[in-house]
């Protein structure tokens, strides 16, 4: 799509010897039409234009250093001996040549104005990004992603699933690019090892601070994780008639999930998707950030650790020093140089240990102290209890395959829907059975079985809870 006859040699300015010159002027292209504080109220004309960038060019062709082992027929026409003006025009017209920005006419002032191609944009959009520090916190889109699941409960709007969709993606987002700041922050430390890098550290503090504090705490993906799968269940178990409208308007406003999905209903699957992406920044991403940030402080501590044993070191060799010093002195610059010193440590005051504090332990106990102590030897009965322990466990234990596949045999025998509460609940594997069978189907996430809270409650003598129905859909 770059190499299109508009789009042709896109990329030729950024690989000029002066490209240092275009990306800076694409940066302030960017801040005055996209950034925070850019004036939509008027367009930018030729005049305006040039205005913008003469200053960004003026410094940057002062501190940039040419690439002489840039191919010249890669690099567009800008002569190391013209005026900055010239400098600026061929910078517009390269920009304007090769397809970053395009011309259209400004029907209210009746001028031709200048914006960014769509390439031009996103581009230029990552190069704004990168040298922007952001200033917002982090991992809000947890809470905005349970919000909007919330909305689309209570409204039945399919917009506030796909907004739910697109903040999920961007917790996997997040939690990404942070890990990646702590693995370049540890890589900054060991190349910056010599010298203690206070900066960094006092940095990370205050980040830590106004965003990392917020992203474990009120905006932990493992906070919210279960709230956003009961809401997830409860759009599973919609009635039919409100689970046939929100498909028809998913399909009608993302399209683009009819072509993604798996399966027969864009609903499901994009509910499906929800889940897995929570379920994977709660799995992996969040405890790769916990480590990275665990790296990076123990690498941090022990650095700040040896520069402190380094300064306490050089104070302890002072003494050493002096005395060296002294030595290479002549007779008279001794004495001036050891009076100096005289007056300046004269207020440091000596104190010895009484060497009876210290004694010396016996062979005996040097011995005792060295020795392995032998493992125990498990007895029989600890042998019988462990096993008899064991065998409770797996006596309460039942395979979610299982349940399903009795339920499923079942429904076919019946040929009809089950409710939970009619099932038999005479023994101890029933009664099991019974409690597991609901987690069970929606744990198959079998198109055929589907269950549907119902309004009743369910009350026996060994449990109470809400009422469902399973039933095959065909």
């Amino acid at each position: 799509m770059f190499f299109q006859p508009d789009r042709l040699h896109f990329f030729r300015p950024l690989a000029s010897k002066h490209r240092g010159i275009l990306v800076d002027c694409v940066h302030a292209l960017y801040e005055r039409l996209h950034g925070p504080s850019a004036d939509y109220a008027q367009n930018l004309t030729r005049e305006s234009l040039r205005d913008l960038l003469l200053p960004v060019v003026q410094q940057a062709r002062l501190a940039l250093v040419p690439d002489d082992d840039a191919p010249p027929d890669l690099e567009f026409s800008l002569s190391t001996d013209s005026d900055d003006a010239q400098s600026t025009a061929a910078v517009i017209r390269a920009l304007e040549r090769d397809g970053w920005l395009e011309k259209f006419g400004d029907r209210a002032g009746l001028v031709s104005a200048y914006r960014f191609t769509r390439a031009g944009k996103l581009f230029a959009e990552a190069f704004w990004t990168l040298d922007r520090r952001s200033a917002r916190a982090r991992q809000r889109n947890v809470r905005s992603c349970r919000n909007a699941l919330d909305a689309a409960l209570r409204n039945l709007d399919a917009y506030d699933l796909v907004d739910a969709y697109d903040y999920a993606e961007k917790v996997i987002s997040d939690l990404s690019e942070n890990v990646d700041y702590f693995q370049e922050l540890v890589r900054r430390l060991m190349q910056e090892a010599a010298e203690t890098p206070w900066d960094g550290f006092m940095e990370f503090l205050q980040r830590f601070e106004t965003e990392f504090k917020k992203q474990l705490t009120a905006d932990s993906v493992e906070r919210h994780r279960q709230v956003i799968r009961d809401q997830l269940q409860r759009l599973q178990q919609l009635p039919p008639d409100q689970h046939r409208k929100l498909e028809a308007q998913l399909n009608d406003i993302a399209r683009w999930a009819s072509q993604e999905r798996v399966g027969t209903s864009t609903l499901d699957w994009l509910l499906a998707r929800i889940e897995e992406i929570v379920e994977a920044a709660c799995t992996t991403k969040h405890p790769e950030l916990i480590k990275a940030m665990s790296v990076y402080m123990q690498r941090a501590a022990a650095i700040v650790q040896q520069a402190v044993m380094l300064r306490g070191g050089q104070r302890k060799q002072a003494y050493s020093i002096a005395i060296t010093r002294t030595a290479a002195l002549a007779p008279a610059a001794q004495q001036a140089f050891l009076e100096q010193l005289g007056q300046a440590i004269a207020p440091a005051a000596l104190r010895l240990l009484d060497p009876a504090a210290f004694k010396l332990r016996s062979a005996s106990q040097r011995r005792r102290a060295l020795t392995v102590t032998a493992q125990p030897r498990i007895s029989h009965a600890a042998r019988i209890e462990a096993a008899m322990i064991r065998a409770e466990a797996d006596a309460f234990a039942l395979s979610n395959e299982d349940v399903v596949s009795r339920i499923r045999a079942e429904l076919q025998l019946r040929d009809r829907p089950i409710r939970l509460s009619t099932l038999p609940a005479t023994t101890a594997t029933e009664i099991l059975n019974n409690m597991q069978l609901v987690e069970a189907v929606r744990a198959a996430r079998d198109p055929a079985l589907r269950v549907t809270k119902l309004p009743a409650k369910l009350w026996n003598d060994f449990y109470a809870g809400d009422d469902y129905q399973i039933e095959i859909t065909k």
